[in-house]
């Protein structure tokens, strides 16, 4: 949980899952594709950084995270559905044919993202899966306020976003923390920028989620 952050916690999963994280551990220089089973104080000390100064502007995320989200749980939904499950549907779709035409005009390219519209693909046939069950069972058993049984699903959905998580770190690996080699081409620039706001969001949409939604339903279960 966002809350247990400390230079003990884990780099991955603070990245998987507090909305900034990867652009900050991007900034100073940490990996949370390949390095992301070390604690914060460990891949600090690798690049020479204050453990300690990165927990507090980590806290800093955390707090601003719990404060954009509505108050009011019908807002919430509402708020889930059209800022991420409807962005997320249509930000791929346009996503994984640009990054088969970028595969296949650079192929020849050492640091070509090979297999990554693969990996979108197989992401949106899997978020396709969970926002249904959500829209379709969970929201509105939530909107009825409830039900004493609902902690399977919500447990079920939490699973999924673990899913979603280490998907996350694949396409950290795969576009090389999204940078861009040079000399690219607008559309590879293109890819990648899109690729990059689409994992920032999807860790947002899991944070709202896991940290703001889900536990105001699995207290009263």
């Amino acid at each position: 949980m966002i809350e247990d952050l400390s230079p003990g916690s884990n780099v991955g999963e603070i990245a998987a899952s507090l909305p900034g994280a990867a652009a900050l551990f991007r900034e100073v220089g940490i990996s949370f594709c390949c390095g992301g089973d070390l604690s914060i104080a460990e891949a600090s000390a690798r690049r020479g950084h204050d453990a300690e100064a990165i927990v507090a502007r980590l806290q800093a995320l955390a707090t601003e995270a719990d404060r954009a989200a509505p108050q009011d749980t019908d807002a919430l939904i509402a708020h889930i559905q059209t800022r991420y499950h409807d962005t997320h549907r249509r930000e791929l779709a346009d996503l994984i044919p640009l990054a088969r035409k970028v595969e296949a005009v650079h192929a020849d390219h050492p640091d070509a993202p090979q297999g990554l519209a693969d990996l979108l693909s197989d992401m949106l046939d899997e978020m396709e899966s969970h926002m249904a069950k959500e829209e379709q069972v969970l929201f509105p058993l939530m909107l009825r306020g409830g039900h004493p049984k609902i902690a399977h699903p919500v447990a079920m959905m939490r699973a999924d976003h673990d899913d979603h998580a280490r998907q996350l770190r694949a396409l950290e690996h795969l576009t090389h923390g999204f940078a861009v080699p040079e000399g690219a081409c607008r559309s590879w620039q293109a890819l990648y920028a899109g690729s990059a706001k689409f994992a920032d969001d999807l860790v947002a949409h899991m944070h709202v989620e896991n940290d703001v939604l889900f536990p105001r339903f699995e207290a009263a279960a």
